[in-house]
């Protein structure tokens, strides 16, 4: 595997215009082109204060020395960018959708640690609607005492891209479920994509206001998938082990402004949860949090 070592964040400015360029530029690689085997190496990476600070304050997390488990996703998310706009990459990066995510804690990670953050694209697969693959970004720290730790967090970002799918799939109609009874109810405000664009730097117009939106096929801006994990992991706080796993499976998304049913419950060992439309029986998210 090739390594690229960065010295310093890839910058968001720049690859945005590479992202749209390319998604204009048509439907991407030949079928059959693989991932790139190569790996994006960031070292001396360390936490600003004021930032972790702002992204607890968006995603309602308390202000603690540990970062919730979910932030290290904003610090590799310019390498993810950097990543899928390379040339070689056999997707564009406009129009492809994030499915699930699942971040593995082995260990809290705390505000004064320098790491190295590693990120590549593996596992190509076909979907009943398209192809899918997976974004690995993981953490390592660089202190001398934890050469031997080896990844403390990886995340794994599973990315669709819409197209011929394999046979086989569900198909029909599903059945139409009715949401459980929720534990809280989040109003959701119409610029809460804007703020954590501000504090995540992905700025997706999708996300940003409604016009911009509407030229993407949304009827309204809708929130980050990312920050509707986030939130719902807040709400654990004070609950969950020093090592564990959160998964999410992304469902229709959070048309914004947006009130939104959330529900949790006990399972062995660990917790489920969903949130849900709270005008419509339309599900929004589906998760678990598992002792790692």
């Amino acid at each position: 595997m090739a390594v690229k070592e960065l010295t310093s964040s890839p910058s968001l400015g720049s690859l945005y215009p590479k992202a749209l360029l390319g998604g204009l530029g048509g439907g991407g690689k030949p079928v059959g082109t693989p991932l790139p085997d190569t790996e994006y190496v960031r070292h001396g990476v360390v936490v600003d204060p004021k930032e972790l600070a702002a992204y607890n304050h968006v995603c309602g997390f308390g202000l603690t020395d540990a970062l919730p488990a979910t932030y290290p996703h904003i610090l590799a998310f310019p390498l993810q960018m950097a990543l899928m706009t390379e040339k070689g990459f056999p997707f564009p990066l406009l129009g492809m959708v994030h499915v699930a995510n699942r971040i593995t804690q082995r260990r809290p990670v705390t505000l004064d640690e320098p790491f190295t953050l590693r990120v590549r694209a593996e596992n190509l697969r076909p979907h009943e609607k398209g192809t899918q693959f997976d974004v690995i970004s993981e953490l390592v720290p660089d202190r001398a005492s934890a050469a031997d730790e080896g990844p403390v967090w990886t995340d794994v970002s599973t990315y669709l891209r819409r197209g011929a799918g394999a046979s086989g799939g569900e198909g029909g109609k599903k059945e139409q479920l009715a949401p459980p009874s929720p534990n809280a109810v989040w109003h959701v405000p119409g610029d809460i994509g804007r703020r954590y664009a501000e504090v995540s730097g992905d700025r997706n117009p999708i996300h940003l206001h409604p016009l911009t939106a509407k030229a993407f096929g949304f009827p309204a801006a809708i929130a980050h998938g990312m920050w509707t994990k986030a939130h719902s992991l807040a709400s654990f706080e004070g609950r969950l082990p020093e090592a564990f796993t959160v998964e999410v499976r992304f469902k229709q998304p959070v048309l914004l402004p947006a009130r939104a049913a959330f529900t949790s419950w006990r399972t062995d060992g660990g917790w489920t949860f969903e949130l849900w439309n709270a005008r419509k029986p339309k599900p929004h998210l589906e998760g678990a949090i598992t002792p790692a």
